[in-house]
């Protein structure tokens, strides 16, 4: 039997210079690294993003896979995965663990765009265990700045949800067993036993 050789994975910058990057360099660096989960801030640094271990995995799946539900059953909009970018007015391109907009939203998007410009109206990311929760506030702080309506930054660790709404003060909830999506995902309840 051939035996594999396993090479260290390099990022590939032959066509950009690694500094404060613009948004066409983010485009090609993505290009050119397709294995490579990454995120752009507002002033340009690139965000590296590792792999979730199975445990996370699990949990975005199932996060992902309660959202996809009711959005199939009720046609309101459209959900996306991490996998999806998007790019903010603040110029981050990101890609949260959990993304959906309306429909109203969604007809005035070029999907042929790679990260087209967009605010979403929900968000969910959730915090695994290699994840600064300072980082993840901020990142929650900035989808309100930019006009998201409702996110829920999930914490298995502490075993709390972080609703943040826009134009209001964060909520912190201990131990929830479910969360609404109130005016924003009507009708969406997210069951949490398989977080928790």
């Amino acid at each position: 039997m051939q035996s594999l050789e396993i090479k260290p994975l390099l990022v590939d910058t032959s066509r950009i210079t690694l500094r404060r990057i613009n948004h066409a360099e983010f485009e090609q660096l993505c290009q050119d690294n397709p294995d490579l989960r990454l995120e752009l801030t507002a002033t340009g640094e690139l965000v590296t993003m590792a792999p979730a271990g199975l445990e996370s995995s699990g949990r975005n799946f199932s996060l992902a896979f309660q959202v996809a539900k009711w959005i199939e059953s009720t046609q309101l909009g459209k959900g996306f995965d991490s996998s999806g970018g998007f790019t903010l007015p603040s110029g981050a391109v990101r890609s949260p663990d959990v993304t959906w907009i309306e429909n109203s939203k969604a007809e005035n998007i070029s999907f042929d765009d790679t990260f087209p410009l967009l605010v979403p109206d929900f968000v969910i990311e959730l915090r695994s265990k290699t994840d600064s929760l300072k980082t993840l506030q901020a990142k929650m702080v900035e989808y309100r700045t930019n006009g998201v309506r409702l996110g829920w930054l999930i914490n298995p660790q502490k075993q709390q949800v972080e609703i943040y709404r826009l134009g209001q003060e964060v909520e912190v909830l201990q131990s929830p067993t479910s969360l609404s999506g109130e005016d924003v995902l009507s009708g969406f309840v997210l069951d949490l036993s398989t977080i928790w």
